[in-house]
């Protein structure tokens, strides 16, 4: 079984990162939906997760994400992970949300509201993207210090959009389709 859940979808900067999990080892103990979980618990899992389970990421750039149009990004996203996990055709896939992304090729692929929450293999797919996700935003913040990436991540904070009222948004990192950004001038 072959668990999919995505992080970033409503951000204002950074990229979109939808991720397939297989497990190839043992459950650790608390997995749960990455929301719920504080950020040590979700380091502490990441390590557990990363020996037991094979991950496919699909990453997807806010480039990408203002050309495209998000649904047509999240789709894009989890091709990737699938491609990138070597998923075969006839697995079962299961994907948190009410909107099914995944390709038609995919014959025992389905959707469920809040399955991060209640199914272990996609609450493993939800702490490793969050984890992931956020490793990447950090990085972006010692790049450019004028936005505390570090501690939004990227998300619609009112900290976040005073950064952007003061400072501008960058391009290829801010979601120049979604508002405010978009009568933002551009750095």
């Amino acid at each position: 079984m072959i668990g999919i859940d995505e992080v970033g979808r409503g951000a204002l900067a950074g990229p979109l990162l939808v991720v397939a999990a297989k497990r190839s080892g043992s459950w650790p103990q608390g997995l749960a939906d990455s929301k719920l979980l504080t950020r040590r618990q979700r380091e502490d899992l990441f390590e557990l997760l990363v020996g037991s389970f094979n991950f496919g990421e699909g990453w997807v750039t806010p480039t990408e994400i203002d050309r495209l149009g998000l649904g047509a990004c999240l789709r894009l996203g989890v091709v990737r992970a699938l491609k990138n996990l070597n998923a075969g055709c006839d697995e079962e896939i299961i994907i948190d949300g009410s909107v099914n992304y995944i390709p038609k090729k995919f014959k025992l692929g389905r959707c469920e509201i809040d399955a991060d929450a209640h199914i272990p293999i996609v609450s493993a797919a939800s702490i490793y993207a969050k984890v992931r996700r956020d490793r990447f935003m950090w990085e972006l913040s010692k790049r450019h210090r004028r936005f505390s990436f570090d501690q939004h991540v990227g998300y619609g904070t009112s900290q976040h959009r005073d950064e952007i009222q003061t400072n501008g948004p960058l391009k290829h990192i801010h979601r120049l389709s979604f508002a405010p950004l978009c009568q933002a001038t551009l750095l």
